[in-house]
């Protein structure tokens, strides 16, 4: 079983950047694919990014498509998402997640392991 730490958020202005970092423990990220999911306040969590276990496959959500890129580090056993040119829309708390079985999917119930989240505050 694999556990999962974010960090890297904060408050930011419009405009400006951040990078969340998702550490894990237990087992090998190189096993899953990793995905980036995020919660508005007030709706419902939405998928954000995910990447292959290879890292050659990425894919994003529209609203974000140019604007963020999710990465990962094989010898840090980390996943990253740098996010450039934020708008107040992006304030939400970010969360990555792990998926067993590699090929895509937007569903937050695809996936199998959840870190705790950490917030991001885009002002306008």
């Amino acid at each position: 079983q694999v556990q999962l730490v974010e960090s890297g958020g904060g408050l930011v202005q419009a405009g400006g950047s951040l990078r969340l970092s998702c550490a894990a423990s237990g087992r090998a990220l190189s096993n899953y694919r990793m995905g980036w999911f995020r919660r508005p306040p007030g709706k419902a969590r939405e998928f954000v990014a995910d990447i292959s276990r290879s890292g050659g496959s990425t894919d994003y959500a529209d609203s974000v498509k140019g604007r963020f890129t999710i990465s990962r580090d094989v010898a840090k056993n980390t996943v990253f998402l740098q996010m450039n040119n934020l708008k107040s829309e992006d304030t939400a708390v970010y969360s990555c997640a792990a998926r067993v079985r590699d090929y895509y999917a937007s569903n937050r119930i695809a996936y199998d392991y959840w870190g705790q989240g950490t917030q991001v505050t885009v002002s306008s």
